[in-house]
């Protein structure tokens, strides 16, 4: 075995491809959701049938006590965490600032940024030499909207996204010396479910012209990426954010 992985928000899009990639390299597997227990229970299925440990692990990464019982759960069945992909996140309906519900709002900024910091805080219990771990990695979801900033669209999933990218930077200077190293990977126009879950379902096709490698991303080619950054290849690699946006 490789070593254990949570991946947050894992049932579907980036999060379902990761785990599948890590499954076939022999991590033991924690696919976290929140409501899509269907589709969670469907993939570890899917895991489980082609040789890996895994399971699905109902929890809102927003509220603190679920995550620590999250990952209380994967220390009893899979054993302690070595690699974390915070890739549970939402944009909200697609809107400008002076009309967005402030519940929308609050949410993005729990699930985005609270629910990372959560879920970092317990991982590095687990993986830090300070506290007895054997180290590992964490690999977190920033956007290439940081950059960009999503004007008319949702400034405020580009800001928690921001804050993403600070974390990265300072929680991997903080634990670079316990065996832990933190990146980011931040991916530009993806074919996922959170265009359609933000209310535009054809955002793809509309601004594939844009890219400048002219076409979007697929999932799986940021999962590559995740995985690169969480394995020994990656050795010398903290505090980093890696754009996967195709130049844009």
């Amino acid at each position: 075995m490789t070593g254990v992985m949570i991946v947050t928000g894992g049932s579907r899009g980036i999060g379902a491809a990761t785990a599948r990639l890590a499954a076939q390299r022999g991590y033991a597997v924690c696919v976290n959701y929140q409501s899509s227990k269907e589709a969670a229970d469907r993939l570890v299925s899917e895991l489980q049938a082609g040789g890996a440990q895994a399971i699905a692990v109902q929890a809102d990464v927003g509220d603190e006590e679920a995550v620590v019982a999250l990952f209380q759960r994967v220390d009893k069945e899979l054993g302690p965490v070595t690699a974390l992909v915070n890739n549970a996140g939402l944009t909200g309906l697609i809107n400008r600032l002076d009309e967005v519900p402030a519940e929308t709002v609050r949410k993005v900024i729990d699930i985005n940024v609270l629910g990372t910091i959560w879920c970092s805080r317990e991982a590095v219990k687990r993986m830090s030499t300070r506290h007895g771990g054997q180290g590992g990695a964490i690999v977190n979801l920033s956007s290439a909207a940081v950059t960009i900033g999503s004007p008319g669209q949702y400034v405020w999933y580009a800001t928690s996204k921001g804050a993403i990218d600070s974390f990265t930077l300072g929680l991997g200077k903080e634990v670079a010396s316990e065996g832990i190293r933190v990146n980011a990977v931040a991916p530009g126009l993806i074919d996922t479910e959170i265009h359609a879950a933000s209310g535009e379902p054809d955002r793809m096709r509309d601004l594939a012209p844009t890219v400048p490698v002219g076409r979007v991303g697929d999932a799986a080619e940021v999962a590559e990426t995740i995985l690169w950054l969480l394995s020994d290849q990656a050795s010398y690699v903290t505090s980093t954010v890696l754009r996967v946006a195709g130049g844009r």
